[in-house]
């Protein structure tokens, strides 16, 4: 007789791990499918060059949630976060900005270019704090949909309401800014300096198909500036042996908990019978039942690709086909020969062990949108570099490092040609750029590996190749998160969930879908 599972979880994305932790955690006999060689979706590590490990999509951490790595005690399974302080700004002139955890360093270095503005930085980073620790209860509830009146529902928004009302006169008017507002627009508020206001802005724009002008982006600013580590905010970190290195903890915890995983086990179809889902058939035509199925992939792929649209209600099928996915982030990872030389601070020094930003200026983050917009990659991209083998000396061979370049803009849809036939051409296109602030660049370079939205897609299986699993747009975001009715991690399908970062909160290496996801489930099975 075929074993069967209390619970199966698809995909072996770190949100379907914590999912399956969780549930294992309490008892559950969980089994995971993962249709690659190795756990993580997209947050992988991977030595594609000999000696090299790359961060091949995801390659920083810090919105993990503190109640995950508590609860899976996942510092005990190899979770090691390193602090990833410093940001420097580049600019074509030879001068830079450089902020770092050394508060008044970095007040000195924004007053080079306006004192207005160092003044200003710490009221902003005051407000943001503020900002960020009334979102972050939102992270941690299941949505209450408005539209009900179901008593959870009705339970939940009187929570939120009284949590809202708990919020000062001027922080709730400072939150409506955050949620409607450009990045840019809400920026020039506070500051003058356009190379201060484009790095700040460059947060609202990641995983985005929006620019920096775009209304709506301030949410994703706030959205990436709540990244805690230890309790602090905005705490951005390398973790130890890549991003792969998270997966694989909470992959040894899940299993510590009696969870099974299976890669190279593609799953074609949720296997539904009189409106009730009984299991999952896999690509090769093996059927595996259980009593509940969990999908942590996104929308499209959960409920369109996965189930067949004779099971769900119109409505819903309507929804998820115009949820807006449009992928427009690219990775570009470097194996290089030698350190890179920047052309404003020349040698070795702890700029090289934090984040280098190529965003001289809101234009010129403006224009990298307007290509894509019009249907072309960027010819001067945004570009988020961090250098991880000066993090974690491991990652790469002594005296050798590799470069991880994050990339907006790379729409999933190009006007004319083809990914397949213009990587390359993108490729350079990044590589000349960069080479303007590294003059030594191109002299170094041992391999690179250029990662399309295109190339996201078929190999993690996000759809357009979004990060996020869907945009982070206000239509898309908490209770329509990803689809009015359907936010609370439950589907039309008796015995069918969702887990991914298209449900709430949202995209991130963050874990919140998997582990309320899990909550849900727990409650249910409880009544």
């Amino acid at each position: 007789m075929a074993e069967r599972f209390d619970a199966i979880v698809i995909g072996g994305g770190h949100n379907g791990l914590v999912n399956a932790a969780y549930l294992a955690r309490a008892g559950k006999k969980v089994l995971v499918l993962e249709r690659r060689y190795l756990v993580g979706g997209a947050t992988v590590t991977e030595e594609l060059f000999p000696g090299f490990k790359y961060t091949v999509f995801s390659y920083v951490v810090s919105l993990m949630r503190p109640e995950i790595i508590r609860d899976l005690n996942l510092p005990a399974h190899g979770l090691t976060i390193l602090p990833l302080e410093s940001t420097l700004t580049p600019l074509p002139d030879g001068n830079y900005l450089y902020r770092d955890g050394d508060h008044f360093r970095t007040m000195r270095d924004i007053a080079r270019f306006s004192q207005r503005d160092a003044e200003a930085y710490d009221e902003y980073g005051r407000t943001l704090y503020f900002m960020a620790k009334a979102v972050k209860y939102m992270l941690g509830i299941v949505p209450p949909d408005p539209t009900r009146y179901r008593p959870g529902d009705l339970y939940g928004l009187a929570r939120l309401g009284k949590h809202l009302l708990g919020l000062s006169e001027e922080n709730i008017y400072m939150l409506v800014k955050l949620m409607t507002m450009s990045s840019a627009d809400f920026l020039e508020q506070w500051f003058e300096t356009d190379v201060l206001k484009a790095t700040l802005s460059a947060s609202g724009i990641i995983g985005t198909f929006l620019g920096p002008r775009s209304p709506g982006t301030a949410y994703v600013l706030l959205h990436h500036y709540m990244g805690e580590i230890d309790g602090n905010f905005r705490a951005w970190g390398f973790a130890k042996g890549g991003t792969g290195a998270i997966a694989d903890a909470i992959a040894r915890a899940a299993e510590g908990f009696g969870v099974r995983i299976r890669t190279e086990s593609p799953v074609g179809q949720v296997i539904v019978k009189d409106g009730v889902v009984q299991g999952v058939a896999l690509d090769n035509g093996d059927e595996i039942y259980a009593d509940i199925v969990v999908s942590s992939l996104d929308p499209q792929q959960t409920f369109l690709n996965l189930v067949d649209a004779r099971h769900l209600p119109d409505e819903l099928v309507d929804a998820i086909r115009r949820f807006k996915f449009r992928g427009s982030s690219a990775k570009v990872n470097l194996a290089l020969d030698a350190a890179p030389e920047l052309a404003c601070l020349p040698g070795y020094g702890p700029h090289l062990r934090g984040a280098i930003s190529i965003s001289p200026s809101l234009d010129y983050l403006e224009q990298a949108y307007d290509d894509a917009k019009y249907g072309d990659f960027s010819r001067k991209p945004y570009m988020d570099v961090i250098i991880p083998s000066m993090i974690d000396p491991d990652m790469a061979p002594p005296g050798k490092h590799v470069m991880s370049c994050f990339i907006q803009y790379a729409p999933y849809e190009l006007r004319e040609g083809t990914w397949e036939s213009r990587r390359e051409e993108f490729g350079d296109t990044v590589i000349n750029t960069l080479a303007e602030y590294i003059p030594n660049l191109k002299d170094i370079i041992l391999h690179r590996q250029v990662v399309t939205p295109w190339d996201i897609e078929a190999t993690t299986g996000l759809t357009q190749g979004n990060i996020f699993q869907g945009e982070l747009s206000l239509s898309q975001l908490f209770f329509l998160r990803p689809a009015a009715g359907y936010a609370n991690y439950r589907t039309p399908l008796k015995n069918y969930y969702q887990c991914g970062s298209g449900t709430h909160p949202g995209g991130g290496i963050m874990g919140a879908p998997g582990r309320l996801a899990a909550l849900e489930i727990l409650k249910d099975w409880k009544h």
